[in-house]
């Protein structure tokens, strides 16, 4: 007979799953052994925050669920972190705790507490396995997990459930669910809409991404000459040099962004996800078109809903697309002079080593085929703005769910999904304090990954957001008195960088390494106060 452990393996490496990530519990033994006989591999972690954060960004690369684990307690609310992440940034994802065994539910025992309670809010689903149904379950959670809008599934294992032997029933894997078409009236009133208005945008959002509707954007953009803002998690979609290009909404130096957007009379959402900034925040007085698989959520007390296309993106571009070109009153050659000025405000300060030097020479030295993840903080609304993304998918962020420590699990996984592009990762010092301990985990796996460290001894944002409310400076400092840098974390050298040129000979010894690098680049946190923050009205 088969073990539930054999089955669980057996299962998840059909469905394509390559690793599963976490930190053991006692009850785990018996599916490490599974895995161990397996072509699947358990990465062990220093965090289990970092766990799902991992599962999240293979999800994200490969489109087949990431897969996590974490222990009763302690280890399932430290992985509860990164499954938040795959639901607020729409990955699919398998988490995976132990839980009591059915004899052991509700009474009061050492790490006892209600996880299916616990992971219900930041799930699309979330049950326990039973031995007659392994394959059932699993391939239900798949199911669930990768259907429109893709997110995290939870699977509770009762404790005492993995050597039990386990059902022989066989079941299909149902193809994701997906969205259809909307109603043909519906796709008659966005195109009265669009047909009517002299200055419509097109905001792009996460769900854009996935749709995988680039092309159909960018005809529509050209075709009729319209100015395209996105949001920061659908960079790629749109070059930064493209004609129709306007920004990113939200981060550095959105009051250039809103110049353009407040001109307009008509905002098109395309595949605009609000988990990332609600439209409120930053539409101009205008109505607003919704083209995504959800419907829109706005406050239609203070904006007016023209038209809520719900369903399949694609359908309602190509009705655009198919258009003649509409004439319209946008302005190209201002717009391509405020793009401009808003990138020249990003330039390097003369005879300063700040942010936006270290990402400026980063971008110079990451082929153009590599890839970025980054964490959150003052560094990433300079990224959002300022960073060349030639594709989308090779700047990897976390905006809906937003957490620090995101961005070196990120790049540890995102090296094991493509050996063959190069990564970097940029990180905080906040952030690096967090995720430090993963410099273990990519010492032992051996992945050649150039961590970018700003250290700069402060939480930035948060002492930015201080001094605008004119408030003391407080709670914000990171190291004391005497700060000295280390020369290696775990077995991972550490390059320092004090100015651009050392920094650049730092950054080219670090690529041409063949493993983990730490490139620690003491930046001028000044300019931050010039870039962030500015507001999108």
């Amino acid at each position: 007979m088969t073990t539930v452990a054999e089955k669980w393996t057996e299962v998840l490496g059909r469905i394509g799953v390559r690793y599963v990530f976490g930190i053991p519990g006692g009850p785990w033994v018996e599916y490490m052994e599974a895995l161990r006989t397996s072509d699947l591999e358990f990465v062990l972690v220093s965090n289990e925050a970092s766990a799902g954060f991992m599962a999240d960004v293979c999800g994200r690369i490969t489109g087949i669920p990431g897969a996590c684990y974490g222990t009763f307690g302690p280890g399932a609310t430290n992985l509860s972190t990164g499954v938040g992440g795959a639901l607020l940034d729409r990955s699919p994802l398998l988490a995976f705790t132990h839980e009591m065994s059915d004899s052991m539910l509700g009474r009061t025992t050492q790490m006892g507490i209600d996880h299916q309670a616990v992971f219900r809010p930041i799930t699309k689903w979330t049950t326990r396995l039973e031995a007659d149904h392994v394959e059932e379950t699993l391939l239900r959670a798949v199911h669930v997990a990768t259907s429109e809008g893709p997110g995290p599934v939870h699977i509770g294992l009762p404790s005492n459930l993995g050597t039990m032997n386990a059902g022989e029933n066989a079941f299909p894997l149902e193809p994701p669910e997906q969205p259809v078409a909307a109603d043909p009236e519906v796709l008659d009133r966005l195109v009265a809409a669009f047909t009517a208005a002299k200055k419509p945008v097109l905001a792009l959002g996460l769900t854009a991404v996935r749709a995988g509707v680039q092309a159909l954007v960018l005809k529509i953009a050209e075709q009729h000459g319209i100015p395209v803002v996105l949001t920061p998690m659908a960079k790629g979609m749109v070059s930064e040099d493209h004609p129709c290009y306007a920004g990113v909404l939200f981060h550095a130096l959105s009051n250039h962004v809103a110049e353009t957007h407040r001109q307009a009379d008509l905002v098109i959402g395309v595949g605009y996800d609000p988990v990332e900034f609600n439209y409120e925040d930053w539409m101009p007085n205008a109505p607003l078109v919704h083209i995504d698989t959800k419907p829109a959520d706005l406050d239609k007390s203070r904006y007016r809903l023209e038209c809520d296309v719900v369903g399949d993106l694609r359908p309602a571009l190509e009705r655009l697309a198919g258009l003649p070109p509409q004439e319209n009153d946008w302005d190209l050659g201002a717009l391509a002079e405020r793009r401009r000025r808003m990138f020249e405000c990003l330039q390097p300060r003369q005879g300063s080593f700040g942010p936006t030097a270290a990402l400026s020479i980063l971008r110079e030295a990451l082929p153009s085929n590599g890839i970025l993840t980054c964490d959150v903080g003052a560094h990433l609304h300079v990224i959002g703005q300022l960073w060349q993304t030639p594709a989308p998918g090779s700047l990897l962020m976390t905006n809906g769910w937003s957490s620090m420590g995101f961005g070196i699990p990120a790049a540890i996984a995102t090296k094991l999904c493509l050996p063959d592009r190069p990564v970097a990762c940029v990180v905080g010092d906040g952030g690096f304090l967090m995720m430090v301990g993963e410099m273990a985990t990519a010492k032992r796996l051996g992945v050649s990954v150039v961590f970018v460290l700003l250290t700069d001894h402060s939480l930035e944002l948060i002492r930015i957001k201080q001094e605008r409310k004119n408030l003391e400076s407080y709670g914000t400092p990171l190291h004391g008195d005497g700060y000295d840098s280390a020369h290696t974390f775990f077995g991972v050298p550490v390059l320092q960088a004090h100015d651009a040129a050392s920094y650049r000979s730092a950054l080219a010894e670090a690529f041409a390494a063949g493993g983990p690098v730490i490139v620690e680049a003491f930046v001028d946190p000044r300019e931050y106060g010039e870039l962030v923050l500015k507001g999108d009205k």
